[in-house]
Protein backbone atom coordinates (compact mmCIF):
# COMPACT_ATOMS: atom_id res chain seq x y z
CA UNK A 1 0.00 0.00 0.00
CA UNK A 2 2.53 2.41 -0.04
CA UNK A 3 2.42 3.95 -3.20
CA UNK A 4 -1.75 4.67 -2.12
CA UNK A 5 -2.99 7.03 -0.05
CA UNK A 6 -4.88 5.52 2.68
CA UNK A 7 -8.10 7.22 4.48
CA UNK A 8 -6.76 5.48 7.51
CA UNK A 9 -4.06 3.71 8.61
CA UNK A 10 -3.69 -0.09 8.52
CA UNK A 11 -3.76 -1.72 11.48
CA UNK A 12 -3.97 -5.42 11.21
CA UNK A 13 -3.56 -8.15 8.75
CA UNK A 14 -4.63 -12.07 8.32
CA UNK A 15 -3.60 -14.37 5.91
CA UNK A 16 -5.13 -17.31 3.73
CA UNK A 17 -4.74 -20.52 4.83
CA UNK A 18 -2.04 -21.69 2.83
CA UNK A 19 -0.17 -18.43 3.07
CA UNK A 20 -0.70 -17.84 -0.53
CA UNK A 21 -2.30 -14.28 0.14
CA UNK A 22 -2.96 -12.11 2.86
CA UNK A 23 -5.94 -9.40 3.52
CA UNK A 24 -4.59 -5.93 5.42
CA UNK A 25 -6.94 -4.39 7.24
CA UNK A 26 -7.25 0.08 8.15
CA UNK A 27 -9.04 1.25 10.92
CA UNK A 28 -11.91 2.32 9.10
CA UNK A 29 -12.35 -1.33 8.14
CA UNK A 30 -11.40 -0.87 4.70
CA UNK A 31 -9.92 -3.93 3.06
CA UNK A 32 -7.16 -4.68 0.44
CA UNK A 33 -6.37 -8.36 -0.43
CA UNK A 34 -3.01 -9.54 -2.28
CA UNK A 35 -1.68 -12.76 -3.34
CA UNK A 36 -4.84 -15.79 -3.50
CA UNK A 37 -6.62 -13.46 -0.83
CA UNK A 38 -10.06 -13.07 -2.09
CA UNK A 39 -11.97 -9.45 -1.43
CA UNK A 40 -15.28 -10.36 0.39
CA UNK A 41 -16.20 -6.88 1.38
CA UNK A 42 -15.34 -3.93 4.52
CA UNK A 43 -16.40 -1.54 6.62
CA UNK A 44 -14.83 1.30 4.98
CA UNK A 45 -18.02 3.21 4.07
CA UNK A 46 -19.61 2.38 7.51
CA UNK A 47 -20.04 4.37 10.28
CA UNK A 48 -18.11 2.97 13.03
CA UNK A 49 -18.32 3.23 16.54
CA UNK A 50 -15.30 2.64 17.47
CA UNK A 51 -12.13 1.79 15.14
CA UNK A 52 -11.49 -1.92 13.81
CA UNK A 53 -8.12 -3.53 15.57
CA UNK A 54 -8.66 -6.80 14.06
CA UNK A 55 -8.88 -9.57 11.58
CA UNK A 56 -9.13 -13.00 11.35
CA UNK A 57 -9.56 -15.74 8.43
CA UNK A 58 -12.09 -18.32 8.11
CA UNK A 59 -10.48 -22.07 8.20
CA UNK A 60 -11.33 -22.01 4.50
CA UNK A 61 -9.97 -18.67 3.29
CA UNK A 62 -13.28 -18.04 2.32
CA UNK A 63 -13.86 -15.13 4.53
CA UNK A 64 -13.42 -13.17 7.62
CA UNK A 65 -14.04 -11.24 10.44
CA UNK A 66 -13.05 -7.42 11.46
CA UNK A 67 -13.13 -6.37 14.98
CA UNK A 68 -13.68 -3.37 16.05
CA UNK A 69 -12.37 -1.77 19.72
CA UNK A 70 -15.73 -1.49 21.05
CA UNK A 71 -16.29 -5.35 20.42
CA UNK A 72 -18.16 -4.94 17.56
CA UNK A 73 -17.88 -8.02 15.29
CA UNK A 74 -18.52 -8.07 11.28
CA UNK A 75 -18.58 -10.67 9.24
CA UNK A 76 -17.97 -10.74 5.33
CA UNK A 77 -18.22 -14.09 2.52
CA UNK A 78 -18.70 -17.24 4.35
CA UNK A 79 -17.44 -15.82 8.11
CA UNK A 80 -20.51 -16.61 10.29
CA UNK A 81 -21.35 -13.93 12.41
CA UNK A 82 -22.18 -15.37 16.09
CA UNK A 83 -22.38 -12.27 18.24
CA UNK A 84 -20.30 -9.69 19.64
CA UNK A 85 -19.47 -7.53 22.77
CA UNK A 86 -20.73 -3.87 22.27
CA UNK A 87 -24.57 -4.10 23.58
CA UNK A 88 -22.89 -5.31 26.73
CA UNK A 89 -19.93 -2.47 26.74
CA UNK A 90 -21.63 0.20 25.30
CA UNK A 91 -25.40 0.60 23.55
CA UNK A 92 -25.63 3.65 22.30
CA UNK A 93 -28.09 6.17 24.17
CA UNK A 94 -30.47 6.38 21.30
CA UNK A 95 -30.87 2.50 20.81
CA UNK A 96 -32.33 2.32 24.31
CA UNK A 97 -34.76 4.95 23.79
CA UNK A 98 -38.76 4.43 23.87
CA UNK A 99 -39.25 6.48 20.60
CA UNK A 100 -37.57 9.01 18.23
CA UNK A 101 -40.79 9.82 16.53
CA UNK A 102 -39.35 8.09 12.93
CA UNK A 103 -36.24 11.04 13.14
CA UNK A 104 -33.11 10.23 11.43
CA UNK A 105 -31.12 13.04 13.25
CA UNK A 106 -32.06 13.21 17.16
CA UNK A 107 -30.60 15.40 19.84
CA UNK A 108 -30.24 13.64 23.56
CA UNK A 109 -29.84 16.07 26.32
CA UNK A 110 -29.16 13.81 28.98
CA UNK A 111 -28.82 15.64 32.58
CA UNK A 112 -27.77 13.35 35.70
CA UNK A 113 -30.85 14.36 37.75
CA UNK A 114 -34.25 17.03 37.86
CA UNK A 115 -32.45 19.42 39.71
CA UNK A 116 -29.37 19.85 37.72
CA UNK A 117 -28.64 22.50 35.51
CA UNK A 118 -26.02 20.79 33.40
CA UNK A 119 -26.56 18.20 30.90
CA UNK A 120 -24.63 16.41 28.16
CA UNK A 121 -25.99 16.72 24.10
CA UNK A 122 -25.78 13.65 22.17
CA UNK A 123 -25.95 13.46 18.34
CA UNK A 124 -27.00 10.04 16.17
CA UNK A 125 -28.35 10.07 12.63
CA UNK A 126 -29.47 6.96 11.38
CA UNK A 127 -28.18 6.63 8.02
CA UNK A 128 -30.16 3.62 6.74
CA UNK A 129 -28.07 0.73 8.55
CA UNK A 130 -28.44 1.74 11.79
CA UNK A 131 -27.66 4.90 14.39
CA UNK A 132 -24.28 6.18 15.00
CA UNK A 133 -22.68 8.81 17.04
CA UNK A 134 -21.98 11.59 14.92
CA UNK A 135 -19.89 14.21 17.43
CA UNK A 136 -18.47 13.96 20.70
CA UNK A 137 -20.48 14.10 23.64
CA UNK A 138 -20.76 17.80 24.40
CA UNK A 139 -21.46 19.95 27.55
CA UNK A 140 -24.76 21.20 27.69
CA UNK A 141 -26.47 23.78 30.48
CA UNK A 142 -30.13 23.69 31.79
CA UNK A 143 -32.96 25.75 33.26
CA UNK A 144 -32.04 27.61 36.96
CA UNK A 145 -34.62 25.61 37.99
CA UNK A 146 -33.79 22.18 36.47
CA UNK A 147 -36.37 20.10 34.66
CA UNK A 148 -39.72 19.35 34.60
CA UNK A 149 -42.35 17.44 32.66
CA UNK A 150 -43.62 19.83 29.33
CA UNK A 151 -47.11 19.70 30.45
CA UNK A 152 -45.77 20.91 33.87
CA UNK A 153 -44.31 24.05 33.06
CA UNK A 154 -45.29 27.97 33.43
CA UNK A 155 -44.21 30.39 31.45
CA UNK A 156 -41.23 32.06 32.97
CA UNK A 157 -40.53 28.79 36.09
CA UNK A 158 -36.93 28.64 34.82
CA UNK A 159 -36.94 24.54 34.00
CA UNK A 160 -36.25 22.99 30.90
CA UNK A 161 -39.15 20.97 29.63
CA UNK A 162 -38.72 17.16 29.62
CA UNK A 163 -39.79 15.15 25.94
CA UNK A 164 -38.80 15.16 22.69
CA UNK A 165 -39.72 18.04 20.22
CA UNK A 166 -39.03 18.51 16.69
CA UNK A 167 -36.43 21.32 15.86
CA UNK A 168 -38.23 24.22 14.27
CA UNK A 169 -38.23 25.30 10.57
CA UNK A 170 -35.94 28.06 10.79
CA UNK A 171 -32.46 28.98 12.77
CA UNK A 172 -32.16 32.18 13.14
CA UNK A 173 -28.85 34.42 14.58
CA UNK A 174 -27.53 38.35 15.10
CA UNK A 175 -24.51 36.48 12.59
CA UNK A 176 -24.87 35.32 9.51
CA UNK A 177 -25.49 31.80 8.30
CA UNK A 178 -22.57 29.38 9.38
CA UNK A 179 -23.45 27.12 6.58
CA UNK A 180 -26.45 25.66 8.19
CA UNK A 181 -29.16 23.40 5.89
CA UNK A 182 -32.64 25.02 7.56
CA UNK A 183 -34.02 28.41 6.34
CA UNK A 184 -31.90 31.17 8.33
CA UNK A 185 -33.32 34.57 8.91
CA UNK A 186 -30.72 37.00 10.25
CA UNK A 187 -31.66 38.83 13.18
CA UNK A 188 -32.53 42.85 12.34
CA UNK A 189 -34.39 45.36 14.85
CA UNK A 190 -37.57 44.69 15.31
CA UNK A 191 -37.21 40.60 15.48
CA UNK A 192 -39.03 39.65 18.75
CA UNK A 193 -40.08 36.27 20.11
CA UNK A 194 -43.55 37.01 21.38
CA UNK A 195 -43.46 34.98 25.02
CA UNK A 196 -46.57 36.68 26.30
CA UNK A 197 -49.34 34.04 27.35
CA UNK A 198 -51.89 35.99 27.01
CA UNK A 199 -51.17 36.88 22.71
CA UNK A 200 -52.45 35.25 20.14
CA UNK A 201 -49.06 34.25 18.79
CA UNK A 202 -47.87 33.35 22.08
CA UNK A 203 -44.64 31.72 21.52
CA UNK A 204 -43.85 32.43 17.77
CA UNK A 205 -41.22 34.87 16.02
CA UNK A 206 -42.51 38.64 15.12
CA UNK A 207 -41.65 41.51 13.64
CA UNK A 208 -42.41 44.53 14.15
CA UNK A 209 -41.18 48.36 13.04
CA UNK A 210 -38.08 48.96 14.44
CA UNK A 211 -38.41 51.43 16.88
CA UNK A 212 -42.00 50.50 17.92
CA UNK A 213 -43.23 49.06 20.52
CA UNK A 214 -45.15 45.38 19.93
CA UNK A 215 -48.54 44.94 20.80
CA UNK A 216 -47.53 41.84 22.89
CA UNK A 217 -45.63 42.10 26.36
CA UNK A 218 -45.04 39.82 29.17
CA UNK A 219 -41.36 38.70 29.04
CA UNK A 220 -41.38 38.67 24.94
CA UNK A 221 -37.61 38.97 23.77
CA UNK A 222 -36.03 41.31 21.54
CA UNK A 223 -34.23 38.58 19.57
CA UNK A 224 -31.83 40.86 17.82
CA UNK A 225 -30.57 42.70 21.17
CA UNK A 226 -29.10 39.11 22.09
CA UNK A 227 -26.15 38.47 20.10
CA UNK A 228 -24.31 36.92 22.78
CA UNK A 229 -26.63 34.10 23.66
CA UNK A 230 -28.35 33.78 20.16
CA UNK A 231 -25.43 34.56 17.16
CA UNK A 232 -26.88 31.72 15.99
CA UNK A 233 -29.90 29.45 17.83
CA UNK A 234 -32.20 26.90 16.36
CA UNK A 235 -36.10 26.61 18.16
CA UNK A 236 -36.96 23.34 20.01
CA UNK A 237 -40.68 23.00 19.12
CA UNK A 238 -41.78 23.05 22.95
CA UNK A 239 -45.76 24.04 23.34
CA UNK A 240 -46.18 24.85 19.31
CA UNK A 241 -48.59 25.49 18.44
CA UNK A 242 -49.14 26.42 21.78
CA UNK A 243 -51.47 24.88 24.01
CA UNK A 244 -51.57 27.21 26.78
CA UNK A 245 -49.16 29.38 28.74
CA UNK A 246 -46.71 26.30 29.69
CA UNK A 247 -43.71 28.02 28.52
CA UNK A 248 -42.23 29.82 25.36
CA UNK A 249 -38.87 30.40 23.55
CA UNK A 250 -37.14 27.26 24.51
CA UNK A 251 -34.06 27.34 22.44
CA UNK A 252 -30.59 25.86 21.30
CA UNK A 253 -28.36 28.59 22.09
CA UNK A 254 -25.01 29.87 23.23
CA UNK A 255 -23.46 29.56 26.29
CA UNK A 256 -23.30 32.12 28.49
CA UNK A 257 -21.47 30.33 31.34
CA UNK A 258 -24.76 30.16 33.26
CA UNK A 259 -27.83 27.92 33.29
CA UNK A 260 -30.34 29.20 31.15
CA UNK A 261 -34.16 30.31 31.71
CA UNK A 262 -35.13 26.69 29.83
CA UNK A 263 -33.38 26.74 26.98
CA UNK A 264 -29.73 24.47 26.27
CA UNK A 265 -27.35 26.15 25.62
CA UNK A 266 -24.17 25.24 23.99
CA UNK A 267 -20.00 26.31 23.63
CA UNK A 268 -20.39 28.45 20.29
CA UNK A 269 -18.07 26.34 18.50
CA UNK A 270 -20.37 23.35 19.38
CA UNK A 271 -22.99 24.91 18.47
CA UNK A 272 -21.85 25.51 15.18
CA UNK A 273 -21.24 22.37 14.30
CA UNK A 274 -24.79 21.27 15.40
CA UNK A 275 -26.29 23.46 13.86
CA UNK A 276 -24.75 23.11 10.29
CA UNK A 277 -24.86 19.42 10.98
CA UNK A 278 -28.87 19.40 11.31
CA UNK A 279 -30.80 18.55 7.88
CA UNK A 280 -34.84 19.26 7.86
CA UNK A 281 -35.11 16.14 5.24
CA UNK A 282 -33.62 13.93 8.02
CA UNK A 283 -36.55 15.37 10.52
CA UNK A 284 -34.48 15.96 13.55
CA UNK A 285 -35.73 15.82 17.29
CA UNK A 286 -34.24 16.67 20.86
CA UNK A 287 -35.23 14.25 23.30
CA UNK A 288 -34.37 16.19 26.79
CA UNK A 289 -34.72 15.11 30.40
CA UNK A 290 -32.81 13.65 33.28
CA UNK A 291 -31.05 10.40 33.09
CA UNK A 292 -33.67 8.78 34.87
CA UNK A 293 -36.70 9.46 32.47
CA UNK A 294 -35.38 10.27 29.25
CA UNK A 295 -35.56 6.62 27.73
CA UNK A 296 -39.15 6.45 28.22
CA UNK A 297 -40.58 9.51 26.27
Amino acid sequence: MGAQTLNAPIVTMASTPDGGGYWLVASDGGVFSFGDATFYGSTGAMHLNAPIVSAASTPDGGGYWLVASDGGVFSFGDATFYGSATTDINPLLVNELANTDGAQQVIVVDAPSAASTTATLYTFENDGTGWYQAFAPMPARDGENGWIAGSARHEGDGTTPEGIYPIGSTIYGTNPDPGTHFAYHQLVCGDWWDEDASSPRYNTFQHVACGTTPSFGGGSEALWTEGNAYPSMAVIDFNTPSTGPIGSGIFLHADLGVPTQGCVSLPYGDLVTVLKWLSPSLHPVVVMGPDSVIRSF
